[in-house]
């Protein structure tokens, strides 16, 4: 793979609180952005990537958007959809399906909550659900579970999970489009916030938000003819392991371990290759987990390293550098961004968060309940 497909276009819709905009206008904001960041016209676009809530997402993406691709993918397996994504877009590319693939995404999940459109409903509980429906089980409280398995096994404490949102924060004040900009945090802050699910506090939970990205991926050749500097996929992996917790054998650890050492060793690198990390962080316990199962460090020492400030401006590991979902956004599902936000690292255009000689970054998204993971390796 390396060297023959590159990222040639990204861009992100107006994001935060837009009760003005529906999800198609923000897939279609951000696509048309993506094709302009590019230097594409819309024509060029042959294949489409996207998933959502709705039924028959990527037909409906389609036919607003006016594209007749002649190849498309709705996979669906959460936030790190846009991960797999990019193996399966590569691949398509690989073999002459498409010649253009736009990935795009586009949510009001934070419009949708504050009007009070989506109702929660309870599904029939089937299967492994019968054994967890019962128990009244939340999101959040499916982090908190294994949050909690990782502190009874290695010892680690809330300030170390405070410690990475406050990580994220200090990349956020360095991120005008982060919602959280301007919004510092400190260590007692994030300790004194409200318990939601114990033992993760608010401060230990993504925003919700609108939003939306679109990412344009086509070959080395093709790139030669275009606006911006291309971004190459060096490697890529996937992984899945469960949906629900009673069925997660291997808790608290992520199958981010095989999907990474396939992207690493397609890329021929090793974690001490990599510039930037841009890991998905739903929660901070995810941050944790994700660091240990690439391999940046060894079980049970995420919490240390991230409260030694390695993640955070300035350390030897920077991490969600645009402020993550912790502090910058999350629409719902936000593995896109993790590829826009490298993508522009690797390209030096992230101004005041730059990170210095950024040439290798890692992406990886996690989904569901911490049940699938997609990395991407990217170079410049």
């Amino acid at each position: 793979m390396r060297d023959r497909i590159c990222i040639v276009g990204v861009a992100e819709s107006d994001c935060g609180s837009v009760p003005d905009q529906s999800a198609l206008q923000l897939h279609h904001q951000a696509a048309k952005a993506a094709c302009e960041d590019a230097g594409l016209e819309k024509r060029a676009i042959d294949g489409l990537f996207s998933c959502g809530s709705d039924g028959m997402h990527p037909l409906q993406v389609a036919e607003y958007l006016g594209l007749r691709p002649t190849y498309i993918d709705g996979t669906q397996v959460g936030g790190s959809s846009w991960e797999f994504f990019v193996e399966h877009a590569t691949a398509a590319l690989q073999a002459g399906l498409c010649t253009v693939a736009l990935l795009v995404y586009g949510s009001t999940a934070r419009s949708d909550w504050q009007r009070r459109l989506r109702v929660a409903e309870t599904p029939p509980a089937r299967g492994p659900a019968q054994f967890e429906a019962p128990y009244g089980l939340t999101l959040v409280g499916k982090y908190a579970l294994a949050a909690r398995r990782h502190m009874h096994e290695y010892g680690t404490t809330h300030r170390q999970l405070a410690a990475v949102a406050v990580s994220a924060n200090r990349w956020a004040q360095l991120n005008p489009r982060a919602f959280n900009y301007g919004k510092p945090l400190s260590i007692d802050e994030a300790l004194k916030s409200r318990m939601i699910a114990d033992p993760l506090h608010q401060s230990d939970c993504g925003l919700r938000t609108d939003g939306g990205g679109a990412v344009i991926l086509a070959t080395a050749e093709r790139a030669r003819d275009l606006r911006r500097k291309p971004i190459r996929v060096l490697g890529t992996g996937e992984a899945v392991s469960h949906v629900h917790l009673s069925q997660w054998h291997e808790m608290p650890s992520l199958v981010a371990a095989e999907s990474g050492s396939r992207a690493l060793e397609q890329a021929g690198l090793t974690v001490r290759d990599v510039d930037v990390l841009q890991i998905y962080d739903a929660l901070t316990i995810m941050v944790l987990l994700t660091l240990e199962a690439l391999g940046f460090c060894e079980p049970g020492e995420s919490g240390p390293l991230a409260e030694s400030g390695a993640l955070a401006p300035g350390g030897r590991l920077p991490t969600n550098t645009d402020g993550g979902g912790l502090a910058a956004n999350h629409p719902g599902m936000r593995g896109l961004f993790l590829l826009i936000e490298a993508t522009r690292q690797l390209r030096g255009e992230c101004g005041a968060r730059q990170v210095p000689n950024a040439r290798v970054a890692l992406c990886n998204g996690t989904g569901g309940y911490l049940s699938s993971c997609g990395t991407v390796v990217l170079g410049e």
